[in-house]
């Protein structure tokens, strides 16, 4: 009995410092855990407000394109309504499913900001087709519209840690706002 008293600091020894070492593991393995999920996450949420915005601006050329068409802008490649028209439903309807994906990972913040961007998008096609609508205020609303989306990127910007970024305004003519 006596050797095994002698080795019984020995052995509290090794199995303190086994069960010392399985904390710092474990703790070490949950502080990474921690650290994936996050980056994850962060992945998960700009992916989420990168398609939202992308089908935000898909409407807004196509809207454009219409304006371009009636004189109201100075875009590029012009096409008439009934030739947007299915492609507006086709845009309306990713917007629709990259929205869930917006509301399910976004802050408060940003789907607030998102609100307000698609508010003007939707008054964009509003002015487009009112009667009595002129380059001036299409020019008015579009500009409005550049604003919301501003806001946008500035709230996704402050939520994800990201220093201030580009405006988005390359002013290409004074009949081609950007």
């Amino acid at each position: 009995m006596s050797d095994f008293i002698k080795q019984l600091p020995s052995l509290l020894g090794v199995m303190i410092g086994a069960f010392g070492s399985y904390v710092v593991v474990m703790r070490g393995d949950r502080a990474r855990f921690r650290r994936e999920h996050a980056a994850r996450r962060q992945e998960q949420q700009l992916a989420a407000y990168t398609d939202y915005a992308l089908t935000l601006k898909k409407t807004v050329t196509l809207h454009r394109r219409v304006a371009a068409h009636l004189g109201y802008d100075g875009y590029p490649h012009p096409l008439p309504a009934a030739e947007v028209a299915p492609l507006l439903v086709d845009a309306a309807d990713s917007r629709s499913v990259a929205g869930e994906g917006l509301l399910m990972l976004g802050s408060s913040d940003v789907v607030e900001a998102a609100h307000g961007w698609a508010v003007t998008v939707m008054e964009v096609a509003d002015l487009l087709h009112a009667p009595g609508c002129t380059a001036d205020m299409w020019l008015a609303q579009i500009e409005k519209q550049r604003v919301a989306r501003e806001k946008y990127y500035t709230a996704i910007r402050r939520d994800m840690g990201l220093p201030p970024g580009h405006s988005g305004r390359w002013q290409l003519s004074p009949t081609q706002p950007s």
